[in-house]
């Protein structure tokens, strides 16, 4: 096997520029190079790979069966690049935030429109990512909306409001018919949860009085298997903004803590738009 380390980005520019353009003198004019500078360059792709990948004629320059497959990777390896470049020097132009469930609930609409007023140069990406860090740790996003603590010391997080703790209950539970419910009310049901993610543990109950537990790790899972009566599910208040469902309810659980609502970054790395998110953020849910 050929040494990849031999192969260079200028190279594979060169490479396109030359099918691209069709001449050596015209991949040049496109490059800003010699003409000879050009023709070194494809040489020395060519001795690295040990292969020919153009054939050239006074009239034309056409790729071989094996330039074509090259160039093709060629093009993709560039783009991989370009936007390495975009994702690295990117932090003043967007902000990516992710979140496990629901995003912001009843604030999700106004955070967007109010962000897009105030940061019109910032574009502001939601992402679900049901992960423990709601897609930090996987680089999936820039700063997470999560709402369980994050035992993590690479992350640094600050709480930017709280959320009423609902139960969700299929419409024809007796349970839905009222206002409101307690812990003790649910003793006997079967509580569906998300152990990576969740706001809801047994451990909300007394030791003695907690009720059986069974687990997901999808919303949407968790919403289908509450409406068919299977199950109940506790979850944050932005659950019930976020995924209003026909066939479910949801009623307050008026002896629960309420769940916190945290923001996080990256400790050593926070991004630019960091600070300015949280004081939205918490505007936002003080606010409401």
């Amino acid at each position: 096997m050929r040494d990849a380390d031999t192969i260079d980005l200028r190279q594979l520019r060169c490479l396109v520029a030359i099918v691209d353009e069709g001449t050596f003198t015209d991949a040049a004019i496109a490059l800003g190079v010699s003409q000879a500078a050009v023709s070194r360059t494809l040489a020395s792709l060519e001795r690295a790979l040990g292969v020919r990948l153009l054939r050239r004629t006074s009239r034309a320059v056409t790729p071989t069966a094996t330039g074509l497959r090259v160039v093709a990777q060629a093009r993709r390896v560039l783009a991989d690049v370009t936007e390495l470049v975009r994702e690295a020097t990117s932090g003043h132009e967007r902000v990516r935030i992710g979140y496990a469930w629901s995003a912001l609930g009843r604030h999700t609409v106004a955070f967007q429109r109010r962000w897009t007023a105030a940061h019109p140069g910032t574009d502001l990406l939601l992402v679900r990512v049901n992960s423990p860090s709601a897609g930090l740790a996987e680089g999936a996003c820039d700063l997470a909306v999560i709402r369980r603590p994050l035992d993590d010391r690479r992350f640094d997080t600050a709480i930017v409001g709280l959320e009423r703790r609902l139960c969700a209950l299929a419409a024809d539970d007796p349970l839905a018919r009222r206002r409101s419910v307690r812990l003790a009310d649910l003793t006997a049901r079967t509580l569906l949860i998300d152990r990576r993610t969740g706001t809801a543990t047994p451990e909300l109950w007394p030791p003695d009085a907690r009720p059986a537990v069974e687990e997901t790790h999808d919303v949407d899972d968790w919403l289908t298997a509450v409406a068919a009566g299977r199950f109940i599910g506790v979850t944050a208040e932005s659950t019930a903004n976020q995924y209003p469902r026909p066939g479910i309810v949801y009623r307050p659980v008026r002896d629960a803590e309420p769940v916190a609502v945290r923001l996080a970054w990256w400790r050593d790395d926070p991004h630019p738009a960091h600070q300015a998110v949280r004081e939205l953020l918490t505007e936002l849910y003080r606010a409401g």
